[in-house]
């Protein structure tokens, strides 16, 4: 086995030689006749015959190699060859470099590199490689030709079918998908409202006024939808049932109009008293107590079903009245 560490160059402790060698290597990355600025290179060393067992200290280059140079990757140990039969010790031969680059042309002399070798119990030398010169050029420009020009832009391809077909067919299927859901919304908003116009007034206003049954829009930040919602159902009852445009009115226009509409004097006083309460939760930012809370909805449910059952009087002594005109008339022409 062959153990690699990375550690500064100190001087080795222990018997030793310093071991020169010539077996350095820098190899371009890029094939070409010269070396250009920013081209890599490989720079390392070979070793051979490397005994099993042998380990080795590499210099560490993290803070910088040399000016000029810069390394792109770090040393890398490749084992390129292994010699010995089974069951017998075995040697290496293993190469050892690092990817180096420059970005400013000149002629450089890398630093040699060198590694601590440790064999043996108490043997460490010092072996130092070669180093080697690397020389950099720039592009050369020929300036009697060189014309600089503007940046040219991408180049436009004529669309094909193909390619906007897709998005054609995902736009109408997105329009399509669109339609269907208005025209479902459209129906059903179209079905509920003819449900509600085909009840009775009196129907339509008990049912909305069950929707405020309870305490919890009693809270002051819930009254104004409370006070409206009740009002609300009450002006479109009072439109239905007596004629009066109540929704376009304010509280003293509806009740000036429907004191002359037949409505019991008590029943006609509780509701300008609630309308009148309504306007000031909420136009006057008021609150209303619990007392008129729990006396709204009572009141707005007595009104609806009282008037509704007069409207009912009025509609069977007038059925009754038409059929005794009916009957006197038929009598008098017997007679």
């Amino acid at each position: 086995m062959i153990t690699i560490a990375a550690t500064g160059q100190q001087a080795p402790q222990g018997k030793g030689m310093l071991i020169r060698s010539e077996d350095s290597f820098l190899e371009p990355l890029q094939k070409r006749d010269s070396a250009l600025i920013g081209d890599q290179f490989r720079y390392g060393f070979h070793l051979k015959d490397v005994a099993e067992g042998t380990r080795f200290a590499l210099p560490d280059f993290s803070k910088g190699f040399m000016d000029s140079v810069e390394i792109v990757l770090p040393f890398i140990v490749d084992t390129v060859k292994v010699q010995g039969k089974k069951n017998e010790p075995k040697s290496y031969d293993i190469d050892v470099s690092m990817v180096v680059t420059s970005f400013d042309e000149g002629k450089y002399e890398l630093l040699p590199l060198s590694l601590i070798r440790a064999s043996g119990v108490d043997r460490i030398d010092t072996l130092v490689f070669a180093s080697k010169t690397l020389d950099i050029f720039t592009m050369p420009v020929d300036t009697t030709t060189y014309q600089i020009h503007d940046i040219k832009g991408q180049i436009r391809y004529p669309l094909k079918a193909s390619e906007v077909i897709p998005y054609v067919l995902g736009i109408w299927a997105v329009a399509i998908v669109a339609i269907l859901i208005w025209a479902f919304f459209a129906m059903r908003r179209r079905n509920e409202s003819g449900s509600i116009h085909n009840d009775p007034p009196y129907l339509v206003a008990l049912r909305r006024l069950d929707h405020f049954r309870g305490s919890k829009y009693w809270a002051p930040e819930k009254q104004k939808t409370f006070y409206s919602g009740i009002t609300d159902a009450l002006r479109e009852y009072i439109d239905a049932r007596y004629g009066i445009d109540a929704m376009e009115m304010t509280t003293a226009e509806i009740f000036k109009d429907l004191k002359s509409s037949g409505v019991p004097a008590d029943l006609y006083e509780e509701m300008k008293t609630l309308f009148e309460t309504a306007d000031f939760v909420k136009f006057a930012k008021a609150s209303a107590s619990d007392e008129e809370n729990a006396a709204a909805l009572p009141a707005a449910v007595r009104f609806v079903t009282v008037t509704y059952q007069s409207q009912l009087a009025e509609e069977e002594a007038a059925r009754k009245a038409a059929e005794a005109k009916s009957l006197a008339k038929k009598e008098g022409g017997e007679a």
